[in-house]
């Protein structure tokens, strides 16, 4: 039947139909404008706090972000660093003899103001880090390289930031030392463990492009926050609280043309230069390297060199712009669902399927425009709030964490994709409940009301990603920009960005619960009177 009932002609009368219909044409315009007002309301409502010069705010009054590598994403960059010069290709070894630290058990600052470490516990975290380093220069956000041992994940080698190579899974202790090296040769680096200085294992390799000639190599230690999260059916918190980790290193040799002594950061140099000479500033006071007796050095450090983790900074994450999704999505299910159930009220249904006796073929053209124009609603939507988002937030001087073009692009063209594929799912629903009230409501309990749980801060950790996992709300994943380094211990969860699936996974969930409710519709629509 190529006539009347032609699937083409069948989706032209839908089309026809949508476009007609005034209320409809405004709810998906309504659509498009929540998309764009609702992302628009966080940036315009922010204030960030200003220094002031004789009542008068500065020039410099804006939200800093944390500093970045060479390809724009934002890392955390502080060690204590025993560093001298090295030109050309040498290596650095050293011996790893001792490796402990302090750390605050229930987060928050020292119990004692009058001392760095008053309520520190005796421990390690799982990534506090010491070992040899290889960076170009010392400014932070630097490429590098760097072999060493951690808290309780072994030895590994790690460089520019992002990238983590796992060695022996062995822990340094004083009866049982490790020795680390780091070989250049051009821009690779080559980093190789020892339990005997003897024979050598190689972890890995890292190729950093454009190198200068002359690098800074040396000894660091580092111990990121310790973090305690706490959940309750309130919500959950992260209480976090600083930590040190301590190195003691000797039998250190650099191979390869160098000049000058070493730079050994004297100790509280970190806490003198952030808050004044002799202040006491927490554990940077004690952070610091002295001599040892063997001819190495004794490293105490706190901070991290790694990817900056979500909710670390006040920033906001280029998501943030597109925080009015869920008002656009609400009209786009109104207009779905009504589609179908105003057919049901109005009789016309029966005009319908009278013109169309494949009852498939009119439900699947209903999805074909229905979806089409959602697509195109959300694309056009998300392609301006983006932008203007980002911008109103640029000049509110807030900082907006880096994301790729390419993720920018799969942000806006994800977005449309859960416009439309929500739009199916409402149809689905109306054509199951024929009460239009009924399938809004249900749609918006199944995608709508989880996000928000996930995202408000109202549920523990565990509950809101269970939510952000299997029910369709799994589909927002399609905007994050967060990632989960394995190599960073942090809160991932949707409240600080992180969905549990990747994007397309995310988008996936929501896909199969579409399809299950078209396929119930499906069916329905074959068994029941008109």
């Amino acid at each position: 039947m190529s006539g009347r009932d032609g699937f083409g002609r069948l989706v032209h009368a839908e089309w026809t139909k949508l476009r007609t219909v005034r209320g409809w044409v405004i709810g998906l315009v309504v659509a498009a404008f929540l998309t764009v007002g609702f992302g628009m309301l966080g940036p315009m409502g922010s204030q960030i706090a200003c220094d002031h010069v004789n009542d008068a705010p500065t020039h410099s009054c804006h939200m800093s972000g944390p500093p970045k590598d060479a390809t724009g994403q934002e890392v955390d960059d502080q060690s204590t660093f025993v560093h001298r010069t090295l030109t050309g290709d040498g290596s650095i070894t050293a011996r790893l003899t001792a490796f402990d630290g302090l750390y605050s058990p229930d987060g928050g600052g020292p119990a004692d103001a009058t001392s760095p470490t008053a309520g520190m516990t005796s421990g390690l975290q799982p990534w506090s880090k010491a070992g040899i380093l290889v960076k170009d220069g010392t400014a932070t956000g630097s490429a590098y390289a760097a072999v060493l041992a951690t808290g309780t994940h072994g030895v590994r080698m790690q460089y520019d930031y992002t990238h983590d190579t796992a060695g022996p899974n062995v822990a340094v202790t004083s009866g049982a030392p490790r020795w680390l090296r780091l070989t250049r040769a051009g821009d690779t680096l080559t980093g190789y463990e020892s339990a005997d200085g003897a024979t050598w294992t190689e972890i890995g390799t890292a190729d950093l492009a454009n190198l200068p000639q002359s690098v800074q190599v040396g000894v660091f230690a580092t111990s990121p926050d310790f973090a305690v999260v706490k959940s309750s059916f309130g919500g959950s918190s992260t209480n976090t609280g600083p930590s040190l980790a301590t190195g003691t290193f000797d039998q250190i040799a650099v191979t390869g043309q160098t000049a000058g002594d070493w730079t050994v950061p004297a100790i509280g140099s970190a806490a003198a230069a952030d808050g004044g000479p002799g202040a006491l500033q927490g554990p940077e006071a004690v952070a610091g390297a002295v001599p040892s007796g063997t001819g190495g050095f004794t490293v105490t450090g706190t901070g991290d060199i790694a990817p900056s983790a979500p909710g670390e900074g006040a920033g906001k994450t280029p998501e943030s712009s597109l925080a009015g999704t869920f008002g656009g999505l609400i009209a786009v299910i109104v207009v779905a669902a009504l589609t179908m159930t105003s057919e049901y009220r109005r009789g016309l249904i029966r005009t319908s399927l009278a013109a169309s006796p494949r009852r498939g073929r009119l439900l699947a053209a209903k999805a074909v425009v229905l979806g089409g124009v959602s697509f195109v609603v959300g694309l056009v939507a998300a392609a301006i709030a983006v932008p203007a988002v980002t911008a109103v937030e640029h000049s509110k001087r807030l900082y907006v964490y880096y994301a790729s073009t390419q993720t920018e692009i799969r942000m806006v063209v994800g977005t449309a994709a859960l416009l439309a594929v929500s739009a199916v799912f409402a149809l689905a629903v109306a054509t199951i409940v024929r009460r239009g009230a009924a399938a809004v409501a249900a749609v918006i309990v199944a995608i709508i009301l989880p996000y928000i749980l996930a995202v408000a801060s109202v549920l523990p950790a565990g509950a809101a990603q269970w939510l952000a996992r299997v029910t369709p709300a799994a589909a927002f994943a399609v905007q994050q920009t967060v990632t989960a380094w394995p190599q960073v211990s942090a809160s991932y969860t949707p409240t600080n960005g992180y969905f549990p699936l990747s994007p397309w996974a995310g988008l996936g969930v929501l896909c199969l619960y579409a399809a299950v409710a078209y396929a119930v519709a499906h069916r329905l629509l074959h068994r029941r009177d008109a």
